[in-house]
Parts: structure tokens; C-alpha cells; sequence
């Protein structure tokens, strides 16, 4: 057959397979953009749900071994659904009770200022200096019905009310999303080996080996950002709640709590201690102030200076400055989700700049 009858016989066919693979690749970003379009109300409820079925599937997978499924697999997913559920609304529940009361004490004090003005407190008598001209100010501006009651009224009703129904709102939404959350994660649980091998089959067919290696490094980071986060901050807050406990702050185990949360967040443990010590400066308990504040941030030097880079940068190879980068600008961007997303892509991030560069790759 002439040259020129072949080309003309597989030209045209060439031509259209170029285009139908076009057409497909147009289908394909059109079909995810809108499905991203549609899911984008839930997205943070899907990547909350990956992260907690990545950071205790090794658990789940121990249970799994020792209790193998039957059936259809539902009674241990189930409970390891509902073990995250009471993990996350158990302090919930505990900080609303303790809210409760804390309102009624409150709107007791609020109606005794209006009554008989705001006091003194014991505080400005221990100044190391101007005590007597701050006390003499505050008797004199808050010490008297008349200022109490003028203090309370500037509060207005229509912003008190406006700040309720979007606090309410915004629960309500918080709620659904964690209900999704935990719908998801309980199929991840069910279907956690069948979707891994789907993703890193569709890895390998668009990646290559280079893509399965990106996706490791990625679990790993968040595995180490799971121990170096969640764990350390849990640590910082059980030390520091019994520090709170033996110095006399009010509510220790409460105060304990809220310190381990915000220790999870890089430099968000010292805003809590310093409550702490406020509240003993304000009994004049001076000594016991000091030692909250020293103690915080001894454990908090410790534990953000050793433990964490032990455990985030061991895992995932990155030196300290990029795990910190990485969690704060993760927080600045995703909020909570950013403080795992963050070291997960910069840890991706430095993978793929090692092998570009001709380093050792890292096929954790």
C-alpha cells in the first residue's frame, strides 16, 4: 500500500483519538469541578472524617485482626464511630454543665453590682505601688450603685440578641457537620482497605510510583502530627491541670481541659495559664501566680521544643521550621483542619523537592 493511502487511512484516526482524548479530559475536570461545586458545603466534614479514620486506623486495624468481621461489618465500625462521637461531645457536655453554672453565678454578681456597685478588688491593695491611688479611683468610679448599673445598661439587647441567633446558627451548622463527619467515617471504617486500594490504584495509573510515595508521606505526617499535636497537648493540659489544681485556680479541671485544646494550636497554651494566673492575681494569691506562669512554660518549652519536633519531624522528615510553618499557616488558611493539612503538604512538599533535587527519597 502506498505511503500516502496509509496516511490517509490512519490519519483521520489518529486525529479523532486525539480529540475524544481531549473531549474526555474536559469531561472528566468538568464532572469533578461540579462535584466539588456540590460538595463544598461538606467538604470539611469529609476531611475531618479522612483524618480521623487515617490517625486511628491502626487501632482499627488491631480491633479488626482480633475481632475479624462477619457478615455485613457494621458492629465495629459502629463502635469506633461512636467511641470519636463521645470522645468529642463528652468535654462538650461537661463544659456546657460548667457554663450553666458559671451563668447563674454571674447574673448573681451582675445583679449585686447594680445593686450595690462593683467592689474593689483585693488585688489593688497589693500593688507594689499606686495602691492607694487605684483603689482610691475605683471606689470612686465602681464602687457605687449608680456606676454598676450604668456599666450593665450599655450592654444592648438587640446586639445581645443578634450575637444569640448567629451563636445558635452557627451550632446548628457545627452540628450537622459533625453528624456528616461521623456518617463518613463510619463508612471509612467499613470501606477503609477497599477505598485505600482504589486511591493508590488511581495514584499509580496518573502518578506513577511517585504519587504512592507522595501519598504515604502524606498519612505519615498526619500521623505524626496526630502524636505531636493531639497527644502532646493532651500531656500539657493532664500536667498543668494538676499544677492548677495544687496552686488553688478555680475550676482546675476545666481550666486543665481548655489548656489541653489550646496546646494542640502552637503558642495557644500560654493564653490559657495566663487566665489561670489571672484569676489567682485577682484573689492577691501572688506566689501561687508565679508558679502557674512558671510551670507553663516550662512544660510548654519542653514540650514545643523537643517532644513535638521529635515526634512531627521524625515522622515526616522535616526540620522544625517547616513543621512550624506548616501547622500556622495551615491554621491561618483551613483553620483546625490547616493544623493537619499543613505539615501533610509541606511534608509532600519536601519529598518531592528531595528527589527533584537527586536526594534520597523517603518511601515511608
Amino acid at each position: 500500500m502506498p505511503p500516502s493511502v496509509r496516511a490517509a487511512e490512519t490519519g483521520p484516526v489518529s486525529l479523532r483519538e486525539r480529540s475524544q482524548a481531549l473531549a474526555r479530559t474536559v469531561m472528566v475536570l468538568a464532572l469533578a469541578a461540579l462535584g466539588l461545586w456540590i460538595l463544598h458545603p461538606f467538604l470539611p466534614a469529609l476531611v475531618w472524617a479522612a483524618i480521623l479514620a487515617i490517625a486511628l486506623w491502626p487501632l482499627y486495624a488491631r480491633a479488626e485482626a482480633r475481632f475479624p468481621p462477619r457478615g455485613h461489618n457494621i458492629a465495629l465500625p459502629s463502635l469506633f464511630t461512636a467511641l470519636v462521637a463521645l470522645v468529642f461531645l463528652a468535654p462538650l457536655v461537661v463544659l456546657g454543665v460548667q457554663a450553666a453554672r458559671e451563668a447563674h453565678d454571674a447574673l448573681a454578681w451582675a445583679r449585686a453590682a447594680e445593686q450595690t456597685g462593683i467592689p474593689a478588688p483585693e488585688l489593688l491593695s497589693h500593688l507594689p505601688f499606686g495602691a492607694a491611688q487605684a483603689t482610691a479611683w475605683w471606689n470612686a468610679t465602681l464602687s457605687h450603685p449608680s456606676a454598676g448599673s450604668e456599666l450593665l445598661h450599655r450592654l444592648d439587647n438587640s446586639t445581645a440578641i443578634g450575637l444569640t441567633k448567629s451563636l445558635g446558627s452557627e451550632i446548628v451548622r457545627r452540628t450537622v457537620l459533625f453528624g456528616f463527619t461521623l456518617v463518613t467515617l463510619f463508612f471509612l471504617f467499613r470501606d477503609g482497605r477497599a477505598v485505600t486500594g482504589q486511591a493508590l490504584a488511581a495514584s499509580a495509573k496518573l502518578f506513577g510510583p511517585r504519587g504512592e510515595r507522595v501519598a504515604r508521606q502524606m498519612v505519615a505526617s498526619i500521623h505524626g502530627t496526630v502524636d505531636g499535636l493531639v497527644l502532646v497537648g493532651l500531656g500539657e493540659g493532664f500536667l498543668l491541670g494538676i499544677v492548677y489544681y495544687f496552686a488553688g485556680v478555680p475550676h482546675p479541671v476545666l481550666l486543665g481541659a481548655l489548656t489541653a485544646v489550646a496546646a494542640m494550636i502552637p503558642f495557644g497554651a500560654p493564653l490559657v495559664f495566663g487566665i489561670a494566673a489571672l484569676l489567682l492575681l485577682a484573689k492577691a494569691a501572688m506566689v501561687p501566680a508565679a508558679i502557674v506562669v512558671v510551670a507553663g512554660f516550662v512544660v510548654t518549652f519542653v514540650a514545643d521544643h523537643f517532644v513535638r519536633p521529635a515526634l512531627i519531624g521524625g515522622t515526616t522528615r522535616l526540620p522544625f521550621l517547616w513543621v512550624l510553618l506548616g501547622i500556622l499557616g495551615g491554621v491561618e488558611t483551613f483553620g483546625l483542619l490547616g493544623l493537619f493539612l499543613g505539615p501533610a503538604v509541606m511534608a509532600a512538599l519536601m519529598l518531592l523537592w528531595r528527589e527533584f533535587t537527586g536526594g534520597k527519597a523517603t518511601a515511608s
